[in-house]
């Protein structure tokens, strides 16, 4: 297990999502993991994900959180475990994992939360699971306006997937 401000050695990100999907945890698959799965050729070392807080869900996650080993990324060697609290609250909780970075994110651009992306997601079959995934669409709605330099430079890629997508 690597300490908390230490990345594992393999990040193994489709583990990470087989194991949410096993777990039952109810998410949409947001970020630029979000991307790959489409098949916009971009690289990612993270797995960002945006939950439904309902108790339910909130248990399934912190039993999966459990499960490989999460403990809080933070820039001190304090090893501090998943919270309810601040799963259940709008903000961004940032694992480090066996299995890799995971982030666990009430809201994302716009405070856009699980149900107000709902309707923008699309359905990916994932080693036996359903995948729920947030459409290139939105993705590319949601980083127009993004200052960050990795948005700025990921824009025309996305633009180019979703074009590409669009004509088959």
């Amino acid at each position: 297990m690597p300490l908390n401000g230490e990345k594992p050695m393999n990040p193994n990100l489709s583990l990470a999502l087989d194991e949410l999907l096993k777990a039952g945890v109810d998410f949409i698959l947001v970020g630029g993991l979000a991307a790959v799965v489409q098949g916009a050729p971009v690289t990612t070392m993270d797995v960002d994900i945006v939950h439904n807080q309902s108790p339910e869900n909130i248990d399934k996650l912190l039993a999966f959180l459990d499960s490989v080993d999460a403990f809080y990324r933070r820039l001190d060697d304090k090893l501090i475990k998943p919270k309810r609290d601040e799963l259940s609250g709008k903000g961004h909780a940032l694992f480090t994992t066996r299995l890799g970075p995971i982030d666990v994110l009430a809201v994302i651009e716009e405070g856009r939360s699980y149900n107000d992306l709902l309707d923008y997601t699309v359905k990916i079959d994932f080693r036996g699971h359903t995948l729920r995934v947030l459409d290139l669409k939105m993705l590319i709605d949601l980083k127009k306006n993004s200052t960050d330099l990795k948005d700025k430079q990921r824009l025309p890629v996305l633009k180019a997937t979703l074009r590409q997508l669009e004509e088959k």
